[in-house]
């Protein structure tokens, strides 16, 4: 392999990464949702929330919801109905109105102009996801994949400022 590209915090491992761009993340739920829960205007809301659980693949445990605070990240963990491990399954449960969901908007961005999610929190928003090329760290950086990662940065530039990463 010369390089795989990994959206996410990257693991402890043999490969050497670079950080290409930064996925904007949002909170979202259904009108359904919404229509049941009422709209979360502030963190202070969410004790009457529910979350789509997010199951780690390592450990099986859910993430918590994270929100930017005051130069920080707040974790939340809300009561949960269902656990999902994937990302299409974690949005179709958002959809379905089980809960509060967090993913990046280039994933979402058809059903947020559905109208099938709503953002909501958004003066906290989750921390940017950010995206990366990992290549063998035994060896360094071929040519051809300095270049591929270099066309990945520019590419990742220009979406986002399309808005559309």
């Amino acid at each position: 392999m010369d390089c795989v590209l990994r959206a996410g915090v990257l693991p402890d491992s043999s490969l050497v990464g670079r950080k290409v761009a930064e996925s904007e993340q949002m909170t979202l739920a259904s009108p359904a949702y919404l229509a049941r829960f009422d709209v979360p205007l502030g963190l202070d809301d969410l004790t009457e929330h529910r979350m789509v659980a997010y199951a780690a693949s390592a450990s099986g445990q859910p993430y918590p919801l994270d929100f930017e605070v005051e130069g920080g990240v707040r974790e939340v963990m809300l009561p949960f109905d269902v656990t999902v491990r994937g990302a299409e399954i974690y949005t179709a449960a958002g959809v379905a109105g089980l809960g509060l969901i967090q993913v990046p908007r280039y994933r979402v961005q058809h059903q947020i102009d559905a109208g099938e999610l709503v953002p909501v929190l958004r003066h906290n928003p989750p921390p940017p996801m950010p995206i990366s090329v990992l290549h063998p760290g035994q060896r360094h950086i071929s040519p051809r994949t300095r270049v591929f990662a270099d066309w990945l940065t520019a590419l990742f530039e220009r979406l986002q400022t399309e808005r559309r990463l």
